[in-house]
C-alpha cells in the first residue's frame, strides 16, 4: 500500500490484510497498469497480486482474453462513477483498486453493486470483442433460432453472449474459490451478486437492425442480437442496489444458504441484489467505515433528488460560488456537410457541501 494513502486509510487497509481478508475484485486494479502490458507472454499475468490461481492460469492459457479484462476493469470503474455520481457514495473508492476501503470489503451494498457490475462487465467485454474480431479464439454469436419476423433476415455478427459468459463467469468467479475471500456467507453473497449481474446482462440482449434498400428505404432489414452498454446495465443493477435485500447465513433444511434477515421464511430470490453488512450514511468521514464524507461535494440546489442539496449536505448546508464558462453558441450547418460554431462565455452558479 503506497504512501498516496491517507494514513488513517493506510492503517485500516493494513489491518485488513493482516487480517487475511481479500477482496474477490482486486482484479479490478489492472484498470492501473493492465494496458502498459501487450499481453503476449505468460509472466505478464503476474502485473498483479490480487490475482488468485484460477485467475492466473486462466490468464496463462487465454492471454489474448486479458485486453478484454482490462477494459472491462476500466468500464466498471469509469461506469460506476458515473451511475453513482448523484450519490452520497459515489463509487470514488474503486480507485484504489487493488486495495479497498471497508464499504468494498464487508459485504455492504455498494459491494453488492460493484461485484455485480464488475462480473456482468467481463462477460460484456469478452461477448463483445468476439463480435469486433478482437478475439481470434472466438468469432459471432450464433444465429438466433426464433424464426424472424416478416420484413427482416438474421445476419450481420452479433455479441457471442455464450462465450462472455463461460470465460467471464470462470475469471470472475475464480477468486470465491479462495479461503481469503472470506467466510462461507460472503463467498455465497459474491457468487450471488456476480450471478445477479450476468443475468441483468443476458436480460440486455436484443434485437438490433440494419436497413437495406434503393434511396435510403427500409425494404429489408438485417438484424442480429446485441447486448445493451454497460450504461444501460449498471442503471438496472442500480435500481436493485436500491431494493438490495440484507441476508443472513443459516440453516435452512439440511443446510446452510443465505436468507433474508427480517423475512427469513423465504429464500433469497435470484434476481436480488443482497448484502451482509449495512452502509453507514456515508455523510461524514470515517475511514474504519470506508466512508469519505460529502464535504465539499457539488450539489443541485433545484434538485429534489439524492443529488439535492438538503441530501448530498446532509442537512450541513452548502456554499455557492461563481464560475465562468465558455460554451459551443450560434452554431449553423452547411451544406454541405460541415457546421460552424462561435463560443460563449456566461457565469454559471455552484454550489458545494459545507
Amino acid at each position: 500500500m503506497g504512501s498516496s494513502f491517507p494514513a488513517p486509510l493506510r492503517l485500516t487497509l493494513a489491518l485488513l490484510w493482516q487480517l487475511g481478508l481479500s477482496a474477490a475484485i482486486q482484479w479490478l486494479g489492472l484498470m492501473v497498469n493492465g494496458s502498459r502490458v501487450a499481453w503476449n507472454e505468460t509472466q505478464h499475468c503476474k502485473i498483479l497480486d490480487g490475482l488468485v490461481p484460477d485467475q492466473l492460469q486462466l490468464c496463462r492459457r487465454n492471454l489474448e482474453l486479458m485486453h478484454s479484462i482490462v477494459h472491462a476493469a476500466k468500464e466498471t470503474k469509469g461506469v460506476c462513477q458515473k451511475t453513482f455520481s448523484d450519490m452520497r457514495w459515489n463509487c470514488s473508492s474503486i480507485e484504489y483498486a487493488p486495495s479497498f476501503t471497508p464499504d468494498l470489503m464487508k459485504g455492504t451494498r455498494e459491494s453488492a453493486f460493484v461485484y455485480a457490475l464488475a462480473a456482468a462487465a467481463v462477460s460484456h467485454s469478452i461477448a463483445r470483442a468476439c463480435a469486433s474480431g478482437e478475439l481470434p479464439i472466438c468469432s459471432c454469436g450464433s444465429v438466433p433460432s426464433e424464426v424472424p419476423g416478416p420484413g427482416f433476415r438474421w445476419g450481420g455478427c452479433g455479441d457471442n453472449l455464450r462465450y462472455g459468459l463461460q470465460m467471464g463467469s470462470a475469471f470472475a468467479d475464480g477468486p470465491m474459490k479462495s479461503s481469503k475471500a472470506g467466510g462461507q456467507a460472503t463467498r455465497l453473497m459474491n457468487l450471488h451478486n456476480n450471478a445477479v449481474g450476468r443475468q441483468v446482462l443476458i436480460d440486455s440482449l436484443e434485437t438490433k437492425c440494419k436497413c437495406h434498400g434503393v434511396s435510403g428505404s427500409c425494404s429489408v432489414k438485417t438484424c442480429w442480437k446485441g447486448l445493451q452498454g454497460l450504461s444501460e446495465i449498471a442503471a438496472d443493477l442500480k435500481s436493485k442496489y436500491l431494493a438490495a435485500t440484507k441476508v443472513t447465513h443459516r440453516h435452512m433444511g439440511t443446510r446452510k444458504q443465505l436468507v433474508p434477515k427480517e423475512l427469513d421464511i423465504r429464500p433469497v430470490r435470484e434476481a436480488e441484489l443482497v448484502y451482509l453488512v449495512s452502509s453507514p450514511d456515508y455523510c461524514t468521514k470515517n475511514p474504519k467505515l470506508g466512508s469519505l464524507g460529502t464535504q465539499d461535494r457539488q450539489c443541485n440546489k433545484t434538485s429534489v433528488g439524492s443529488d439535492s442539496c438538503n441530501l448530498m449536505c446532509c442537512g450541513r448546508g452548502y456554499n455557492a460560488y461563481t464560475e465562468s464558462v465558455v460554451e459551443r453558441c450560434q452554431c449553423k450547418y452547411y451544406w454541405c456537410c460541415y457546421v460552424t460554431c462561435k463560443k460563449c462565455q456566461r457565469t454559471v452558479e455552484r454550489y458545494v457541501c459545507k
